[in-house]
């Protein structure tokens, strides 16, 4: 037997709760309940009622980042070139990973090793799906895999909290670079070669 379905308010509740409490990571390692509550617009028994503690919110949120980040790699390659498309994924992964570093700074370790065994695969899946067309389009280089560009990308998880803002973006376009193939340009298409 399937769950009730919930009332669109409850609904909305839910979502902004969510919201407000990714914002609230954006800025901060130590969330408090009580002002996440604040700031979605609702009661603290709404809160408890949707996430009976803060490991439950925290996890609700590194769980909807996932999967916004794995169907956003269809939806860019959509609408734009491999190359752009992977370069806006990548936009999306660090901005992501700020929201996974203060969700994890704040789990139990088990909880925290629970979520990113769980995100792996799909995260995984996104990137091949993502270098896989730049490939075929002849725009990324072949040697490359989806496991070792996330080994790459790990790496930025040494960055302190401070170094982030600076760091981050322009790390990882100098990884970006590192994938395009040599005599292709940034869109995917060749680049005449000079005499």
């Amino acid at each position: 037997m399937s769950a009730p379905a919930r009332r669109p308010d409850a609904v909305q509740n839910r979502t902004r709760i969510v919201e407000a409490a990714r914002a609230a990571l954006a800025e901060s390692h130590h969330v408090h309940l009580n002002e996440i509550a604040k700031r979605a617009g609702v009661g603290q028994g709404t809160l408890y009622r949707n996430f009976p503690n803060r490991e439950a919110l925290l996890a609700e949120v590194y769980r909807r980042d996932v999967e916004e980040l794995v169907t956003a790699a269809s939806a860019l390659l959509a609408e734009h070139e491999p190359v752009e498309a992977l370069r806006h994924w990548l936009d999306r992964v660090i901005d992501y990973a700020e929201i996974k570093y203060g969700v994890l700074a704040v789990l139990e370790p088990a909880a925290w090793q629970d979520l990113v065994t769980h995100s792996q695969n799909p995260i995984e899946s996104a990137l091949s799906h993502l270098l896989d067309a730049g490939k075929a389009a002849g725009s990324i280089r072949t040697d490359v895999d989806a496991r070792g560009v996330l080994l790459l990308i790990a790496y930025l998880g040494r960055l302190d909290r401070d170094e982030w803002e600076p760091q981050a973006r322009p790390l990882m376009n100098v990884i970006l670079e590192g994938l395009c193939r040599q005599g292709a340009d940034r869109r995917g298409q060749q680049t005449p070669k000079t005499p």
